[in-house]
C-alpha cells in the first residue's frame, strides 16, 4: 500500500515553477543566454555563484520542515536506524536501506550483532558533519552503492564518506578512524536480499573484503550464508510459475489492487520483466501481510505457488521455499485425482506428501477459452482464472467472513479499473472468470486417492 500526498497538497508544497524559475524567452523580461565571458569575468561569475550554493542547504531544511507540518512524514539530510549502540553500521541510498532494516532486526535479535543503518538522503549537498556524528563511536562502516566505477579509488558515496571523516579526524584530537568497506549491489535491477545484508555485516565482523559484490558469482562476491524469513507475522506470499505472454503481469496487478481495496492490507506484488521473457518460463510474485512489507526482493518464502505450465517442474523447482501445510495450484486438463497427480514428476511428488502439500488443478486455460471475447485474449485471461483460484486458497478471504456474493461484488471495482475501456462485456467475461476460477478448481484428496490405488 503506498500512501501518496494529494496532488493538491503536493500543488501547495511545490508552488508554480513559473515563481522559481524564469521564463528565459519571455520579451516582456529581457535576459541575455549564450553570451561569452572572457577570463576576466567567468570566474569572478562562476566563484561568486558559490553564495548562493551556501544556502542550499538551508532551504533543503526548510523543506524538509514545511514537508513534515503537511503531511507528518519527516525527511533529514540523513536517516538512522538502531544506530546509537551499533558497533557496525551499513549506509547507501534508496529502497535497498528498508530491505535492510528486517536484516539489521534479525542480526540483532539471532546473531547478537549490534548493526545500524544509515540511509542518505541528500547526496547534494552532501552531509557530511551529520553523516559523521551519527557514525562516528561505530567500528566499521560498509558503503553499498549501486553503482561501479573501477578506476576511481573509490565508488562515489564510499569516497564522501572517507572524505567526511577524513575532515573530522583533521579538526578532532585523538579521534580513531573505523574500517571502511565499500559494496556493489543491484546492477541491472539484480535482486538483493536480507541475506546480502546480513552478509554485508558478516563480512565487516570478520574485517574481510574491503571491496565487495551482492548477490552474483565472481571472486567478489559474499556468500549469502543465511537467507531467514523476515516477512511481516501473518504475511501471506505467492511465487508463480507462468510463461511470459500468459498475462501473469495483469493477474498480479488485479490481485494486489483488489487486496488491497477489498481487505485493506499492505499488498506487494511485482514479476521479472523484460522483452526476451515473452514465451519462456518467468515467474511473479506476491506478499500481502497486515504490516508494512520492508523486504523488497523476490520472494522465497511461500505459501501458495500456481504453476501455469507443468513444464515448469523440468525448468525450475516450484516446491521450494513451499512451507509445509502451503497450497501448489497446477494448470490441467485432467478430469479426476488420479489423473492430475500423475502429471507431476515422482520427486515432486514425495515433497507434497512429505510437507503435506495442498494440491489443487484445474484447466484454467478451458475456461479463458470458453469466456474470452476472442482468441487473443485466452491466454490472458486464464491468469483471470487464476484469481479466483487464489481467493479459494488464501486464508484471510474466509477469516473476513465474507458471503461468496458480497466478495464478487467487491471484485468488480478492480477489473472495471483494467478492463472497463474494453467494453462492459469483457469485464462481465473477467468476473465470470473469477467465480468459474473460484467455485470449479478441485483438490485433490489423497486419502482417496491412496485408497484407490491400493483397491
Amino acid at each position: 500500500r503506498v500512501r501518496l500526498a494529494e496532488p493538491e497538497l503536493m500543488q501547495e508544497f511545490v508552488g508554480d515553477p513559473r515563481t522559481r524559475v524564469p521564463a528565459l524567452f519571455d520579451p516582456a523580461r529581457p535576459l541575455m543566454t549564450g553570451v561569452i565571458q572572457n577570463q576576466d569575468a567567468y570566474m569572478k561569475g562562476k566563484v561568486a555563484q558559490r553564495f548562493y550554493y551556501d544556502e542550499v542547504p538551508r532551504h533543503l531544511r526548510e523543506a524538509f520542515a514545511e514537508f513534515h507540518r503537511l503531511t507528518g512524514r519527516r525527511y533529514d539530510f540523513v536517516d538512522g536506524y538502531r544506530l546509537e549502540d551499533a558497533d557496525y553500521a551499513i549506509v547507501g541510498f534508496g529502497s535497498v536501506m528498508e530491505t535492510a532494516m528486517p536484516a539489521v532486526d534479525w542480526m540483532r535479535a539471532e546473531l547478537g550483532w549490534k548493526v545500524g543503518l544509515l540511509h542518505v538522503t541528500s547526496f547534494r549537498p552532501f552531509p557530511a558533519r551529520e553523516l559523521v556524528a551519527a557514525l562516528k563511536h561505530c567500528k566499521a562502516i560498509s558503503v553499498i552503492e549501486r553503482m561501479d566505477n573501477p578506476l576511481a579509488k573509490d565508488n562515489p558515496l564510499t569516497l564522501e564518506v572517507k572524505a567526511a571523516f577524513a575532515d573530522h579526524a583533521s579538526e578532532a584530537a585523538d579521534f580513531r578512524m573505523p574500517r571502511f568497506f565499500s559494496g556493489v549491489y543491484g546492477l541491472g535491477s539484480r535482486d538483493v536480499r536480507v541475506g546480502d545484508i546480513i552478509a554485508t555485516a558478516q563480512n565487516m565482523v570478520e574485517d574481510g573484503k574491503r571491496f565487495f559484490s551482492l548477490g552474483i558469482r565472481h571472486p567478489s562476491a559474499l556468500e549469502r550464508r543465511h537467507n531467514p524469513d523476515v516477512r511481516p507475522k501473518g504475511a501471506f506470499s505467492m511465487r508463480g510459475h507462468s510463461v511470459g505472454g500468459f498475462g501473469s503481469v495483469t493477474t498480479n496487478k488485479v490481485i494486489a489492487s483488489l487486496v488491497e481495496e477489498v481487505f485493506g492490507l499492505n499488498v506487494q506484488a511485482f514479476p521479472k520483466y523484460g522483452s526476451d521473457k515473452k514465451g519462456l518460463p518467468t515467474n511473479y510474485y506476491l506478499t500481502i501481510a497486515p504490516e508494512p512489507i520492508r523486504e523488497h526482493s523476490e520472494v522465497v518464502y511461500v505459501d501458495f505457488v500456481p504453476v501455469h505450465d507443468t513444464n515448469a517442474f523440468e525448468t525450475s523447482d516450484p516446491l521450494l521455499g513451499l512451507r509445509a501445510g502451503g497450497t501448489l495450484f497446477v494448470q490441467s486438463r485432467a478430469t479426476g485425482d488420479a489423473e492430475a497427480w500423475a502429471q507431476i514428476p515422482p520427486d515432486a511428488q514425495e515433497t507434497i506428501r512429505h510437507r503435506k502439500i495442498r494440491l489443487l488443478y484445474l484447466d484454467a486455460v478451458g475456461v479463458a477459452r470458453e469466456l474470452a471475447a476472442s482468441p487473443d485474449l485466452v491466454q490472458r485471461m486464464q491468469g483471470i482464472v487464476l484469481l479466483g483460484v487464489f481467493l479459494r486458497a488464501a486464508p484471510f478471504v474466509h477469516e473476513t467472513g465474507l458471503s461468496d456474493e458480497q466478495l464478487f461484488s467487491a471484485i468488480g471495482k478492480p477489473l472495471e479499473k483494467y478492463f472497463g475501456r474494453r467494453g462492459a462485456k469483457v469485464v462481465e467475461a473477467n468476473i465470470a472468470a473469477v467465480k468459474r476460477g473460484f467455485h470449479e478448481v478441485r483438490e485433490i484428496d489423497f486419502a482417496r486417492l491412496a485408497t484407490a490405488v491400493s483397491a
